[in-house]
């Protein structure tokens, strides 16, 4: 006994057809012609993307990469603090949060992506109070203890990442912040 001829709809034209042959897709000829079309086009699009991606990636500079890098820490720092307050007001708020350096990247950019030097700060303290440095040293002095705030405080060599070295920061602080965001979501 036979069974009875199938029906399917078809990819293109959503007609309703009879199969005829297995892992047919479409009614007929023409139909097959412009989902062929259409595969390659998305294909051509995915190489040219892929293309394109490559490109930009050569035209980086160093800058870019440190960026880069600058978000991720950032996205660390904002992860590892998640359950706690300003460090410089000490405040919970529903605002926009920062990753807020005590000493500056621009006179201190050896500290850029120094863990001591960065905390969790609320956007008011952090843009309209210039960082609101006398509460963040207080803050700092509590969290992280008069010995490592004197180290931090003190002079540093200056340091000169390399590309290789950076891309390698980035990818790790990626990975950390992803990580503490699963934690953090999976306490609340």
């Amino acid at each position: 006994m036979t069974n009875p001829p199938r029906h399917k709809k078809c990819k293109v034209c959503d007609e309703e057809f009879q199969v005829i042959r297995p892992m047919q897709y479409v009614c007929g000829v023409v139909c097959a012609i412009m989902l062929a079309r259409e595969k390659k086009e998305k294909y051509l699009d995915k190489v040219k993307r892929a293309e394109t991606k490559a490109a930009k990636e050569k035209l980086k500079t160093r800058a870019d990469y440190l960026k880069e890098c600058q978000q991720a820490f950032n996205a660390w720092i904002r992860e590892r603090d998640y359950a706690e307050p300003c460090i410089s007001c000490q405040r919970h708020h529903t605002g926009q949060y920062h990753a807020g350096h005590y000493l500056t990247v621009g006179a201190h950019p050896e500290l850029r992506f120094h863990p001591d030097n960065c905390h969790k700060q609320c956007a008011p303290c952090n843009n309209h109070l210039s960082g609101n440095i006398v509460e963040y040293r207080k803050g700092l002095l509590a969290k992280i203890g008069p010995e490592r705030l004197d180290w931090l405080e003190g002079k540093h060599e200056p340091v000169k990442y390399t590309i290789d070295e950076i891309k390698e920061m980035t990818k790790q602080f990626r990975a950390e912040a992803k990580r503490l965001k699963l934690r953090n979501q999976g306490q609340t």
